[in-house]
């Protein structure tokens, strides 16, 4: 039976049943009611019971073609006041819709858009700019235009529901783009085509101020149909310059998964929907200008009982269901993600998992420093401002987040004294450290940090030193002088294992705020290893000399052995630690030569039950 003191301080969540997780596991493709009018390049709003379609080429006519479907059959409804192609969309039902933009035909680019209510079309406010084959995305009241041609376009523009406005561009400019979005401040763009020939799987995520490189489609392509969030939406079909696709692709907010295809491959279908009810209607190429013949997508969601490790649920707010708990590691491991952008190793990393900061660094050969800094916003990593000099062996662990970070002691014109902090864009020196720290370990935030021990030289170094934010105190020294360890925590409740003594050392040290004691000590000896973990009580270390894949899990007292790196390697740019849970770590590149490898660490959470009185 659980007591109350042992989940005390937990976040309750009052359910009426067991939570789920959305996404999409798979679907299927099915044959839907056939147009009244083939076309492609047309628009469509709705689900596979209840859908506009309008607008298209015929292969004859830029049409002003309405059709509403019903779940069987596609019914002509009031036209277009233009009849256009290659229009843009926007809206989430079959009686509130946007069609903006388009072509009658090229270069005739219209600016008119007109607002659907389920019976009438009604002109409303003009695009600053008249374009054609851009993406559309929101809602009937509150939507965005990207991109389109001619030529290919960065310019966005906002609808308020009565008018547009130009706003922040897309970084690549882009036409046959596709997008999705819930509102003018959500919203992804993705794949379109840059030049006459060159096609992109580029996707850009917007925030309501600016845009940011995600990762791409698996599929380069232009014009496929997409669906209407920005976190969790399909795109279909679409062309290169010689080929048609049939490809389907799932976008988390993340990446993109790919799915069962199309039955028939095409370019410029009107997709709508959302990721588990879309429709597919026309498109490229036909012998007509545009097929009649619709597509239905149909998923089921997943749904699995998820809890974060501490948080209880009830059901209908007065019984006591589940409790989650980490059931030990049995499903830990580490994947591939995306690559850095400039290989090296004896930088530092700070963050979290999915938000993280690395910098500095150096390779060899040839002998080079660095004073790159990059930023991981989970998916993609962005170059930010450099650090005022290169230097490397930089306190290992890193401290801080990625507006808030500290670098520190390394090789470089400083000695091992020196530093700089980051407030998200740029680097500024802070005052000296009252010892030489090189090869140190580090944990801790930019204002309230510690650099532990080092190996100078001549001889390791028991000295530790704390950073207010102004500047350095020496503290406590370690009971064993030596340096190139692992450490990670806060400047309070921290841990520090492993490093040269000279040779491997297995030792590991807690602090308390006011002093080291020895613990328990690593399975594998070594240096040049890295650690990630929230407190004293919570570690990963992984990597090392040798050069060493071995990963250890801490829990206050002892080290347990868990999945290996896929890469072996040392002096790692880690990051995940310091403000996060140990079991959620990134590894980002290390030396030899240098790597841009880049891998995490997971677990997951299961739900485990109590019993209460």
């Amino acid at each position: 039976m659980a007591t109350y003191k042992e989940i005390k301080g937990v976040t309750v969540q009052t359910l009426d049943e067991d939570p789920v997780i959305g996404g999409v596991a798979g679907g299927s493709w099915s044959s839907g009611g056939a147009l009244n009018n083939g076309r492609s390049e047309g628009g469509g709003a709705g689900s596979t019971t209840a859908s506009v379609a309008f607008g298209g080429y015929t292969g004859t006519v830029y049409s002003n073609f309405t059709e509403n479907y019903n779940g069987t059959s596609w019914t002509e409804v009031n036209e277009l006041n233009t009849g256009r192609a290659g229009l843009a969309r926007a809206g989430t039902s079959y009686t509130a819709a946007l069609c903006i933009s388009g072509a009658n035909p090229p270069p005739a680019y219209k600016t008119e858009t007109e607002s659907w209510d389920g019976t009438n079309w009604t002109e409303v406010g003009d695009l600053s700019v008249g374009r054609y084959q851009g993406a559309g995305s929101g809602t009937q009241t509150s939507a965005l235009f990207v991109g389109g041609f001619p030529p290919a376009s960065n310019q966005v523009e906002s609808w308020n529901g009565s008018s547009w406005t130009e706003i922040t561009e897309i970084n690549s400019a882009r036409g046959v783009v596709a997008g999705s979005g819930a509102s003018n401040t959500s919203s992804v763009a993705f794949g379109g085509r840059t030049a006459p020939t060159t096609y992109t799987g580029l996707t850009e995520e917007w925030d309501g101020s600016s845009w940011t490189e995600k990762a791409d489609m698996n599929t380069s392509r232009g014009a496929g149909g997409a669906t209407i969030t920005a976190t969790d939406t399909i795109a279909f079909g679409g062309q290169t310059a010689s080929s048609y696709f049939a490809q389907t692709e799932h976008w988390n907010g993340t990446v993109w998964t790919e799915l069962s295809d199309l039955a028939l491959a095409r370019n410029s279908g009107g997709g709508h929907g959302t990721s588990a009810d879309a429709m597919n209607l026309g498109g490229d190429p036909s012998p007509n200008g545009g097929y009649p013949a619709t597509e239905e997508w149909t998923t089921a969601p997943i749904t699995a009982a998820i809890l974060t490790e501490g948080d209880i649920f009830l059901s209908g707010g007065t019984t006591l269901k589940g409790f989650g708990k980490a059931a030990g590691l049995p499903s830990a491991a580490w994947s591939s993600v995306t690559n850095i952008n400039t290989a090296r190793g004896l930088g530092a990393g700070c963050g979290t998992q999915d938000s993280a900061l690395i910098y500095g660094g150096f390779t060899s050969p040839p002998s080079t420093a660095y004073a790159q800094t990059e930023e991981w916003n989970g998916s993609t990593w962005t170059e930010k401002g450099d650090l005022n000099v290169p230097f490397y062996y930089i306190d290992a662990g890193g401290l801080g987040t990625v507006t808030a970070a500290l670098a520190h002691g390394g090789e470089g014109p400083s000695g091992g004294t020196g530093g700089e902090t980051f407030n998200g864009s740029s680097w500024a020196e802070i005052s000296n450290s009252n010892s030489n720290h090189i090869k140190a370990g580090g944990a801790g935030s930019s204002t309230a940090g510690l650099s532990i021990g080092s190996y100078p030289p001549t001889s390791p170094n028991e000295q530790v030193e704390q950073w207010d934010g102004s500047s350095w105190t020496e503290i406590a020294d370690l009971n064993e002088g030596r340096g190139d360890g692992a450490g990670s925590g806060t400047s309070t409740s921290a841990w520090f294992c492993g490093g040269e003594a000279p040779g491997n050392s297995a030792k590991t040290e807690v602090w308390d705020g006011t002093s080291w004691t020895e613990s328990g000590d690593l399975n594998t000896a070594r240096y040049s290893h890295r650690g990630s973990g929230a407190n004293q009580n919570d570690g990963l270390v992984y990597g090392g000399n040798g050069v060493t894949a071995k990963t250890e899990l801490w829990n206050g007292s002892t080290w347990t052995e868990v999945s290996d790196l896929a890469t072996a390697r040392q002096n790692i740019q880690s990051s995940g630690g310091n403000a996060s849970s140990a079991v959620s770590a990134l590894a980002s590149g290390g030396y030899s030569a240098g790597t841009n490898a880049v891998e995490e660490f997971v677990v997951e959470n299961t739900l485990s039950t109590i019993t209460v009185s």
